[in-house]
């Protein structure tokens, strides 16, 4: 939670289209990374520009690879600041509540600069275009496919804003964390067949070679860190920007009305679990704290319980 600062989030998912694929499937390490860069330093810019922003966002990307039912689809969700620090660093400017970037602008910026990284990489011969990917060896087919999406409307999609800095503390907790398939999605199997739950209360079956083939595309490279932080995030900055960021949103904070109190433990354990520690598990009264007289517990034994229920 350090990294979390008292503001509002959006949350934004970067999609790569599925001509890139094969590529992708080739050259994991160099197109997740490309991923990674495109996504956040389109939002980055995006920020400093004095016509939308003006400010330096603080932006955590997260990588998923998987659709519901296990096929390969590269995309990073972006979890960014309400808002950032201005460039003098004197002061915090908030977005809007429900708006931060227009989606197209956002989708052509990030199509740029995902395919200027690419082409820089095929220049340097640093793709790997052997098997699916050897038709595009010559420039002419690199090219065609470069125009190709050039043409296409990239997915970015902005999901509904995160509701303050505790459901970004929840996501982070449970949600960044997930393989391509938990064992609850699972239905049956045995040797002809697996079948698991996908979306929308449907189920797919697939032979057990395709499942164990589909559940290892997804498997990371080795060392591959699938969480990054950028802008006001990056480890450079933490301590720096960071921490200005949080001290001007704290005074402006305290110039506000006063905020509702926030979760404690024991509030989230519950919205987490359904576990009340309030609550006596045995005949379900109400638990009482009582406070004990720091002298009369010297002067005889108490029972071990401080809590009982009523």
């Amino acid at each position: 939670m350090e990294c979390v600062l008292p503001t509002h989030y959006f949350h934004v998912v970067f999609t790569l289209p599925h001509e890139i694929g094969a590529l992708a499937l080739r050259n994991r390490k160099m197109i997740f990374t490309l991923l990674f860069s495109a996504a956040a330093h389109t939002l980055l810019e995006l920020g400093r520009d004095e016509r939308r922003l003006g400010a330096q966002l603080g932006v955590t990307t997260v990588l998923h690879t998987w659709t519901r039912d296990l096929r390969f689809h590269p995309h990073v969700h972006c979890i960014v600041t309400g808002g950032g620090l201005a460039p003098h660093g004197d002061r915090w400017i908030s977005s809007r509540q429900k708006y931060l970037f227009p989606v197209r602008v956002l989708s052509d910026l990030f199509r740029g600069k995902f395919l200027d990284g690419l082409a820089g990489a095929y220049a340097r011969g640093e793709l790997d275009l052997g098997g699916a990917c050897a038709t595009l060896a010559t420039p002419e087919a690199f090219n065609l496919l470069k125009d190709t999406l050039y043409r296409k409307n990239w997915v970015v999609y902005a999901k509904r804003p995160f509701a303050g800095p505790e459901q970004v503390f929840k996501y982070l907790g449970r949600y960044t964390h997930r393989v391509g398939i938990s064992n609850h999605r699972l239905v049956s199997l045995d040797e002809h067949g697996v079948c698991f739950r996908t979306k929308n209360g449907k189920q797919v079956t697939v032979a057990p070679a395709e499942f164990i083939r589909r559940f290892l595309l997804h498997v990371l490279p080795n060392g591959f860190v699938k969480i990054r932080h950028y802008g006001l995030l990056a480890s450079g900055n933490v301590r720096t920007k960071l921490a200005a960021a949080r001290r001007h949103l704290e005074v402006n904070d305290k110039s506000a009305p006063a905020s509702p109190p926030q979760p404690t433990w024991k509030d989230r354990l519950l919205a987490l679990t359904g576990i009340d520690l309030l609550t006596c598990p045995h005949c379900g009264g109400q638990m009482v704290s009582h406070t004990i007289d720091r002298h009369l517990s010297r002067a005889a034994p108490l029972s071990p319980m401080v809590l009982d229920s009523s």
